[in-house]
């Protein structure tokens, strides 16, 4: 009969347990990645038609041609689509007012209109 080396039935055992303490570690590591709460996202609405349609109704008042009108008009569009992908990199959602029936979201629609007009002064394009 062959006898084991002893050593190398250490060394196998050393090596399962390492491996076994190794599969406990990375599926404690995985059940807390996978149980943690995610990360609270906030709700806001913005009253976007009303933005929108208070520019056009000073566009329409403005003594402009229609080509200036045209150009600040799609300015005023982008800038828009702009700061409301911007509101959102925070992990905010953001609900156009006028398509939410009822709740109690944070009106952010100021912040939009700040954002808006700061995107328009500086020239800033999306």
């Amino acid at each position: 009969m062959v006898e084991a080396n002893p050593t190398r039935a250490l060394l196998f055992k050393a090596l399962v347990v390492t491996v076994l303490i190794g599969a406990l570690l990375w599926g404690a590591w995985i059940t807390r990645e996978v149980a943690q709460a995610p990360p609270s996202q906030r709700i806001v609405t913005v009253r976007l038609a009303e933005t929108i349609g208070s520019f056009v109704e000073e566009a329409a008042h403005a003594d402009a041609e229609p080509a200036a009108v045209q150009a600040a008009s799609l300015a005023y569009l982008k800038a828009a689509e702009s700061a409301v992908e911007d509101m959102g990199r925070d992990g905010r959602v953001i609900l156009v007012a006028e398509a939410v029936l009822a709740g109690a979201a944070e009106d952010a629609t100021p912040e939009l209109e700040a954002r808006i007009a700061e995107k328009l002064q500086t020239g800033e394009q999306p």
